[in-house]
């Protein structure tokens, strides 16, 4: 079986900052990963380049062994880190954009999580909190029946209260068939959801392994591993 995204020599420049530096790994389908790094270690643009909003620099990605294009784009459904709707939309106006521009968007499947968070159809997305704003982005894209899932901090935003029910939603409505990329400051939130982790570091891959080996030959959580590596 075909890995569903690869990286192979993937660098990306901005001028004379190097952003990503000879990223390599490959993610087979079916697994939930996390992108974890401090600050400024290049998840986002990774994120972008897998989305195909950048291109590289140098090197490569590869989407179910495609390069970003028109095509991958049907197959991504990608949460950025920053609000991009318009504050006149009504949650109405947003369900029915994505019904019409997304053809494996799940319309039913939105409007029941939405419900399920107490958000009506008839509210304006600029008379909304901010933790609020990020849940309808993330219901949006994973009412998305897509073959990789790219999410930028879905939960930073969120109320402690409101984390175990966003991360149950990703969960329910993940395929096996595809594949999660969440890039995340809160792993331990996410660290019980997740299969695989791969660690950045000023724009290079300094691990990546699966959870259950971290905790089994290490005999850390991925938590703690994480703040040794990335110690001050």
């Amino acid at each position: 079986m075909s890995d569903c995204l690869s990286c192979l020599e993937l660098t990306k420049r901005f001028g004379n900052k190097e952003a990503l530096s000879h990223v390599n790994f490959s993610l087979p389908r079916g697994r939930i990963v996390g992108l974890l790094g401090p600050n400024g270690s290049g998840k986002t643009t990774l994120l972008k380049l897998v989305s195909g909003l950048l291109r590289p620099t140098e090197g490569s990605v590869l989407i179910e062994g495609m390069v970003p294009c028109i095509e991958t784009k049907k197959l991504v459904s990608y949460l950025p880190d920053q609000m991009y709707l318009g504050d006149w939309m009504r949650v109405s106006d947003i369900v029915e954009y994505f019904q019409d521009f997304y053809s494996d968007f799940d319309g039913n499947r939105a409007r029941a999580m939405l419900q399920a968070l107490g958000i009506t159809m008839d509210q304006k997305i600029r008379g909304m909190s901010k933790g609020t704003r990020e849940k309808v982005q993330l219901i949006l894209v994973m009412s998305r029946r897509a073959k990789l899932y790219c999410l930028d901090e879905p939960i930073a935003g969120v109320d402690p209260a409101a984390r175990d029910y966003i991360l149950s939603v990703i969960l329910d409505n993940f395929d096996e068939g595809s594949t999660m990329l969440i890039s995340t400051h809160l792993i331990a939130d996410v660290e019980n959801i997740l299969d695989e982790v791969i660690f950045l570091k000023e724009g290079r891959v300094v691990l990546q392994s699966l959870v259950e080996d971290i905790r089994s030959r290490q005999g850390k959580s991925v938590d703690r591993l994480f703040r040794e590596v990335f110690r001050c």
